[in-house]
C-alpha cells in the first residue's frame, strides 16, 4: 500500500501546540474529525466542525473520563485492515467505519511527576485511552497515520497537499516507529516512577528511554557512529545547556565537558577545572574566577592546550579574556555576562555552553554503564568527606591549612580515573596521576607533573613541595606514601582498609607525615 487518503481522524491532544492550525487544514481537506473533551472545544471555538467520540460509538464518556475511546467503533476502525474481506465483513456488520488519522499525545505524566505532585495526582495523569490508540494505529500504520508530535503536523500535511489528500507509507512507517518509541518512554517513566514509590531501586526489569538531542558526526573515534540523548533527570548539566557560540559539539567533547562539570560543581568557593580526556590537568579554589583559572593552569599548561574549562559561577569578561589566551575546546558554566560573550566572540571554533544552574553533588541518582548483553546500574558516587569524617591516624594532626588543602584533594580526587593520586596546595591542584594501574606509579607520575609544572611557571622547587597529597583507594604498601613523601608532601588523605594500614602509618610517621583516613573510597574506572 502506497498513498492513502485520509478521510476521518481523531485527534485528543493534551499539548495543543499548532491544534487549531492543523484542524483547519484537515477541515479544508474535507476530513470528518471526531475528538473528546478539551481538544474539541477549542476546536469548536476556532470554528472547526468536530464529532465528539461518544457521539461516533454511541457510548458516553464515564469514569471521569477514563473511559471514552477504549470501544470497538474507535479500536475497530484504527485496526481493521482495508482490503482484508473478512475484516471489512465484520466492520459493515458492526457499522464500524475506517479512521484513517490518529493525533494524540499523552497525558503529561512525565511534567506532574517533575512538579513533585502527589501520588495520587501522579496516577491520574497515567494516560491509558492514549497508549492503546497510539498502539492500534502503529500496528496498521500500513493504512492509518498516526501523529503523536505536534512537530510532524507540518509533514503530515506536505504529504497530503502533494498526493491528492493521502500520506506516503514511508511517512506512515516513520511516524509508527515514533509514536511505539514515544510510548515505550511513556510506560518507562511509569515504571522508573512506580519502582521509586516503593523503594525498589533495582527492579526486576529496567527499562532505560532517551529523547534524542543530536545526532553526532562520529563517536570516540571517526569510525564509529554516536548520538547525545537525554532522559527526564534534567541534572544541570551538558543535558540543560543552551549553546552560545562554537562548532557542533562531539562525543569526547561531551564526554569531557560532563566531567568538568560535575568536579567543578563540588566546591562552593569560586572554582575552575581544567579538563583533558575525562581528566582534570588543574582544579582551584579562588577569590574570583580569574584567580581559581590562573592557579589551575599552572597544574599543567602543556595539557590544558585544547582542554575543556568548568567553572561554577557565572562566566565574566576578564576570565573569559584570559581563557581566550589559550586554545580551548570548550568552557561551561551557569552563565556569561555580556563582556565574556564578546571576549569569545572571535574565537569562533570555542564552545561555549551556559547550564542555567550548578549540579548537586549530593543529590542521588543513577549511573549506567552498557557491557557485553547487559547494564551496570549504580548510584551516583554523591560521596562527601567533611572534616568532622576523618580520622587522625599519625602522632602529628594536620595544621589547618594542610586540613583544608586534604578536603580539597580529597574531593578533587573523586573526579580523577584510578588508581589516582593528587598533588594540592593553597586550593590548588600542583600534580596530578591519574588511570594507573600502580598506585605508586601514579604517586610518581603526580611528582614529575609537579617538576615539570614548576618548570613551566620560572620556579626552582618542584610544586608538590609543601603540598598534601590525596589517594582514591588506601595504599596497599607503604611505598606510594614514601613516594609522596619524597616528593614533598607533608600531609596525607586516604580512605584506609589495608591490612598494611599499620605499615603505612608508621612510614607516615618516621617521615614526618599528617595523615587522616576517610573511611570512604572514590574508585573511578
Amino acid at each position: 500500500m502506497t498513498a492513502t487518503p485520509i478521510r476521518r481522524a481523531l485527534l485528543s491532544v493534551s499539548d495543543k501546540t499548532g491544534l487549531i492550525e492543523f484542524g483547519k487544514f484537515l477541515a479544508g481537506q474535507k476530513v470528518e474529525i471526531l475528538s473528546t473533551g478539551g481538544t474539541a472545544k477549542a476546536l469548536r471555538d476556532a470554528g472547526v466542525a468536530v464529532k465528539d467520540v461518544s457521539d461516533h460509538t454511541g457510548f458516553p464518556e464515564m469514569l471521569d473520563g477514563r473511559v471514552k475511546t477504549l470501544h470497538p467503533m474507535v479500536h475497530g476502525g484504527l485496526l481493521g485492515i482495508r482490503g482484508n474481506a473478512t475484516h471489512e465483513g465484520e466492520m459493515s456488520k458492526h457499522n464500524i467505519t475506517n479512521i484513517d488519522l490518529l493525533v494524540v499525545n499523552l497525558y503529561p505524566f512525565e511534567a506532574t511527576v517533575a512538579k513533585g505532585a502527589d501520588f495520587e495526582t501522579c496516577i491520574e495523569n497515567i494516560d491509558i485511552g492514549g497508549p492503546a490508540m497510539i498502539r492500534s494505529a502503529s500496528k496498521n500504520h500500513e493504512a492509518v497515520t498516526v501523529v503523536v508530535d505536534a512537530s510532524d503536523y507540518g509533514a503530515v500535511q506536505e504529504s497530503m497537499s502533494a498526493n491528492n489528500g493521502a500520506t506516503t507509507h514511508e511517512l506512515r512507517r516513520h511516524l509508527a516507529a515514533k509514536a511505539f518509541a514515544r510510548t515505550g518512554a511513556y510506560d518507562a517513566a511509569i515504571s522508573q516512577w512506580f519502582a521509586a514509590q516503593l523503594g525498589d531501586t533495582f527492579p526486576q526489569r529496567i527499562v532505560v528511554a532517551g529523547e534524542l538531542k543530536q545526532t553526532l558526526r562520529y563517536g570516540e573515534n571517526p569510525h564509529q557512529t554516536a548520538a547525545f540523548y537525554i532522559n527526564s533527570q534534567a541534572r544541570p548539566g551538558v543535558a540543560t545547556a543552551r549553546q552560545l557560540q562554537g562548532k557542533e559539539l562531539s562525543y569526547n567533547n561531551l564526554n569531557d565537558t560532563d566531567a568538568a562539570f560535575e568536579l567543578v560543581s563540588e566546591f562552593d568557593l569560586p572554582a575552575v577545572a581544567i579538563i583533558k580526556h575525562a581528566n582534570p590537568c588543574g582544579v582551584a579554589l579562588g577569590s574570583d574566577l580569574l584567580d581559581a583559572y590562573k592557579k589551575a593552569l599552572v597544574c599543567d599548561p602543556v595539557s590544558a592546550f585544547g582542554g575543556i574549562v568548568a567553572l561554577n559561577r557565572p562566566l565574566d569578561g576578564p576570565t573569559a579574556e584570559e581563557i581566550a589566551k589559550l586554545f580551548t575546546e570548550v568552557v561551561i558554566a551557569p552563565a556569561a555576562d555580556e563582556a565574556a560573550i564578546a571576549a569569545f566572540a572571535a574565537k569562533k571554533n570555542l564552545r561555549l555552553l551556559v547550564t542555567g544552574a550548578m549540579a548537586d553533588p549530593a543529590a542521588p541518582g543513577m549511573t549506567l554503564k552498557s557491557l557485553s548483553g547487559g547494564y551496570l546500574l549504580q548510584g551516583r558516587d554523591a560521596g562527601r568527606v567533611m572534616q568532622a569524617d576523618l580520622k587522625v591516624v599519625t602522632k602529628r594532626a594536620p595544621t589547618a591549612q594542610e586540613m583544608a588543602d586534604l578536603l580539597f584533594a580529597f574531593r578533587v580526587c573523586k573526579h580523577v580515573k584510578s588508581n589516582a593520586i593528587i598533588y594540592c596546595k593553597n586550593g590548588a591542584t600542583v600534580g596530578i596521576g591519574a588511570g594507573q594501574m600502580s598506585r605508586v606509579d601514579s604517586a610518581r607520575i603526580a611528582a614529575w607533573k609537579s617538576a615539570e609544572a614548576a618548570k613551566a611557571a620560572g620556579v626552582a622547587e618542584p610544586l608538590a613541595k609543601g603540598s598534601v597529597v590525596a589517594s582514591d583507594a588506601f595504599f596497599p604498601f607503604s611505598d606510594g606514601l614514601l613516594a609522596a613523601a619524597e616528593a614533598g608532601a607533608t600531609a596525607v588523605i586516604q580512605p584506609g582498609g589495608s591490612v598494611r594500614d599499620d605499615e603505612v602509618i608508621k612510614a607516615a610517621d618516621e617521615k614526618g607525615l599528617a595523615m587522616v583516613m576517610t573511611g570512604m573510597r572514590h574508585f573511578r574506572h
